[in-house]
């Protein structure tokens, strides 16, 4: 298969800094699109990936899957796209397309695996796929997607990932008037979950340790703030919550957060903490509790967020970035030093020499 080089950034090994190489790019077979990558978002798992905290990274590893971009070459059997269209690709370029799950739009639960957008098993070169760390992709028409031309094209970039994550079980769970909804933790993905379920139209609630979020928690449509840590305030919020979604990737007591749940109250977990969480049984089996978890989203699905994002004017809260600066922005996303979403200006890469 031809090939093109281009310039990416990304790691040798676990512990090596990211900095500027070439990889190989597929030349465009006939049902892909070509993406210049204008932006392209810095999640938890890009370092989770490139330190190899969940184990199973190949190096050389390129992380990005929240990537927004133009498109500058279409294959001759493209009918979605044309040369010059906006578009976004997520955490996903491909999957089996024929299990129970691709059939029903659920490729993010492909029963065969899906291939993720980087470190992935590349089916067309025979290595791992790359991500948006670099200045084109090259990706089947039909894990591409639309974005709305009224939203910021830079604060949509984490929408594709931060925005996708809290949108499906929100969507799942019939979150919307009428319902009292909990988001625990505010970060690249509870800051999105508290946009999104305000515009669905539920009752928002914040949890979070930090009183120092109270303010910031407010601005981006909470209203009312618990915190975590006050036992007063968390027994007087007991049993008042139809749904929580916790966006918490740290340790924490989840026992605590079932317990604001009514009954037949349901907790969905996005944050995805290294080690178990303890789930004591009555904290479930009194109220007939659920726990669940949930991933991004479909490829229909998450067109539908982006849609939903473009007519109610949702995007992230970013901080723009230099490629140059990606080693430092990890540093400092471990220490929840960002509100709420890097996000990295492409045009510093290309640039570059």
């Amino acid at each position: 298969m031809n090939t093109h080089t281009v310039k990416a950034f990304g790691t040798e090994a676990p512990e090596a800094d990211l900095k500027q190489m070439s990889i190989e790019r597929r030349e465009a077979t006939a049902k892909d699109v070509e993406i210049d990558v204008l932006y392209c978002g810095v999640c938890h798992s890009d370092i989770h990936t490139a330190r190899n905290e969940w184990p199973g990274t190949i190096y050389p590893n390129v992380p990005g899957h929240e990537i927004v971009g133009r498109i500058t070459k279409v294959g001759s059997s493209v009918t979605k796209f044309k040369v010059g269209d906006l578009a976004a690709v997520g955490c996903m370029v491909d999957s089996c397309r024929e299990c129970e799950s691709c059939k029903e739009g659920l490729e993010q639960y492909c029963e065969n695996g899906m291939t993720g957008t980087y470190n992935a098993p590349d089916k067309h070169l025979g290595i791992q796929t790359f991500g948006g760390y670099s200045e084109r992709v090259v990706v089947d028409q039909d894990f591409v997607l639309r974005v709305p031309e009224n939203l910021d094209l830079a604060a949509a970039a984490p929408l594709l990932c931060a925005g996708i994550t809290t949108y499906s079980p929100l969507k799942h769970w019939n979150v919307g008037p009428g319902k009292k909804v909990g988001i625990v933790g505010i970060g690249g993905l509870g800051h999105m979950g508290v946009k999104l379920a305000k515009a669905m139209g539920a009752h928002v609630v914040v949890i979070t340790t930090s009183a120092s979020k109270t303010e910031d928690a407010k601005r981006l449509g909470a209203d009312e703030v618990i915190l975590s840590n006050d036992a007063e305030q968390m027994k007087n919020n007991a049993g008042t919550l139809h749904f929580i979604l916790d966006c918490v990737s740290a340790q924490h007591d989840i026992n605590a957060y079932l317990s604001l749940l009514k009954r037949d109250g349901q907790l969905t977990l996005v944050g995805a903490p290294e080690e178990p969480l303890p789930v004591a049984p009555f904290s479930l089996i009194p109220g007939r509790k659920s726990f669940s978890g949930s991933m991004i989203g479909g490829i229909a699905e998450t067109q539908e967020m982006l849609d939903f994002c473009g007519k109610h004017n949702i995007t992230s809260d970013i901080e723009l970035i230099p490629i140059q600066d990606i080693n430092n922005a990890y540093e400092r996303m471990l220490k929840g030093d960002v509100k709420y979403r890097f996000v990295i200006d492409m045009a510093s890469l290309k640039n570059n020499s």
